[in-house]
């Protein structure tokens, strides 16, 4: 039988003052063993962060096969002993490795006090090496946005075109060097479709014409399958012609709006953004569906002790449950794409995207939450949901077998960043959102999971589930990696994925 991974060893480093467990409150020794006080008390310039990471759980309907590699041996293991025995060492190494990224985080080295070196923290890289915009070779004739890829793997040409206001698409190239509003004159559905492909989206979903609000633009000087920016010329009649709302995919619709407030088992349809991601047979992580073809979640669900951890092969997910007894096929993973800058001493930057390898087909139960635009605000107060398969039960290491639903409040940054609640811990990378009182917050979802927040009945995500102290103490809200602060890093890596 094959030997167990390393991580059942007795020379764990010193533990993190609480379980890593979404829902779970610290518990009594891991606070003594660190610190000695209670989370109440811990000093507001020196948090851990802790990661909102659910145990593993074991869902009995995904077949040992379909979680495994493909093998190269095609011989049939019919009544075969050791073929059978083989098989299930091998989803047993997979449940260990499943078990071992709750424990890594649960044990993992993030202690200031140790004095680890920083760039060894920060040593996480995409799977595919590619994919690593951060280190892209770029000659030094390099011109940003003109439609010609100089660098070797194109991230001169990703940050190129975004969305503000009422889906208001806005280009930037290199004749002007700002971000301009495209005329809606010559606009077609050829390149609302090649626009949406180039962002990593499939298609356009839907584009009309929005009233001007400045003079000048961008008119589009020909329709050939090239990038947008390439396209267009400086124009200073844009508020005669009207300028271009832009949808690439049917997001942020909630087929079931039958929400309690204050959390509950949450129902088909109301939450169709949500998934679970599974390692070989365990639920690990949740995520959010944002497109055909990519879903959202926190890099720290990936963590680079073990190769194993970082392969897309062993990796499923599953969206439209609301059950991990009760689960669809799967999807499957093509990519596992890391931000290059993210830090497991601080969680900063802690987001990744998932590359599946078909797209999905959406219903009333698989639906994706649509991203926010560019400059989208939400405000102090405000009232989101969180969403996820985390615990529920006060010290228990089981994560919930139902998908369950809480409302939280945002909290301004300026109130979370405040001595007496995170400090400086927060970044411009982060939201919080519970209540400073205490009791409901996110410890309701997993790790990866969706923050949503609706206006207009458009369900945006505001946030993915990264890390808090303990579960639902006074002055120590959730926190959520800021999607709308994310923005660039997503769209430049949808696009490189898909092209």
């Amino acid at each position: 039988m094959a030997q167990p991974p390393p991580f059942f060893t007795n020379d764990f480093p010193p533990p993190y003052y609480t379980v890593a467990v979404h829902a779970q409150p610290p518990l009594k020794s891991y606070e003594e063993v660190v610190y000695g006080v209670a989370p109440e008390q811990l000093p507001a310039n020196q948090p851990q962060y802790v990661p909102r990471f659910s145990t593993p759980v074991a869902s009995p309907q995904v077949t040992q096969s379909s979680s495994l590699p493909s093998s190269k041996n095609k011989k049939c293991c019919n009544g075969n002993r050791q073929c059978i025995g083989g098989s299930v060492a091998a989803v047993i190494l997979l449940a260990l490795l499943a078990i071992a990224i709750w424990l890594g985080v649960q044990y993992g080295t993030r202690l200031l006090s140790q004095g680890i070196n920083n760039s060894q923290q920060n040593s996480l890289s995409n799977v595919d090496p590619s994919l690593n915009l951060i280190s892209d070779i770029c000659p030094n004739t390099t011109i940003e946005c003109d439609g010609i890829r100089d660098c070797e793997f194109g991230s001169d040409e990703m940050d190129c075109v975004r969305f503000s206001s009422r889906n208001a698409l806005e280009v930037n190239t290199n004749k002007d060097g700002r971000f301009l509003p495209i005329c809606f004159t010559g606009w077609n559905q050829s390149l609302a479709d090649n626009t949406c492909a180039q962002l990593g989206f499939r298609k356009a979903y839907s584009y009309s014409k929005l009233a001007s609000e400045g003079s000048l633009g961008l008119v589009v000087t020909d329709s050939l399958p090239d990038s947008i920016q390439a396209q267009v010329e400086v124009n200073s009649s844009c508020l005669d012609e009207g300028g271009v709302s832009l949808q690439c995919v049917d997001c942020g619709k909630q087929q079931s709006t039958s929400r309690i407030i204050g959390g509950s088992v949450a129902q088909k349809g109301q939450w169709p953004w949500q998934t679970s991601i599974h390692f070989g047979i365990s639920h690990v992580c949740g995520g959010v569906l944002i497109a055909p073809d990519f879903v959202l979640t926190a890099a720290h669900c990936f963590p680079d002790d073990y190769p194993q951890l970082r392969m897309p092969e062993y990796w499923r997910v599953y969206g439209g449950t609301v059950s991990q007894d009760d689960l669809p096929a799967p999807f499957l993973v093509e990519k596992i794409i890391l931000h290059e800058n993210y830090s497991n001493r601080t969680n900063d930057y802690d987001i990744a995207l998932l590359k599946l390898t078909a797209p999905v087909s959406f219903d009333a139960d698989v639906h994706p939450a649509c991203l926010p635009v560019h400059g989208q605000k939400f405000p102090h107060g405000t009232t989101c949901w969180t969403s996820g398969f985390g615990t529920t039960i006060a010290g228990s290491e089981e994560g919930s077998r139902e998908l369950m639903e809480i409302t939280v409040d945002i909290i301004g940054t300026e109130v979370c960043a405040s001595p007496p609640v995170y400090g400086n811990s927060v970044t411009d990378n982060m939201i919080c959102a519970g209540f400073l009182e205490g009791g409901k917050d996110s410890c309701q979802g997993d790790s990866g999971g969706p923050l949503v927040c609706e206006i207009d009945k458009v369900w945006y995500l505001a946030g993915i589930t990264s890390w808090g102290q303990g579960c639902g103490h006074r002055n120590r809200p959730g926190v959520y990696s800021r999607v709308s602060a994310l923005l660039p890093w997503i769209y430049t890596h949808m696009q490189h994925a898909t092209s």
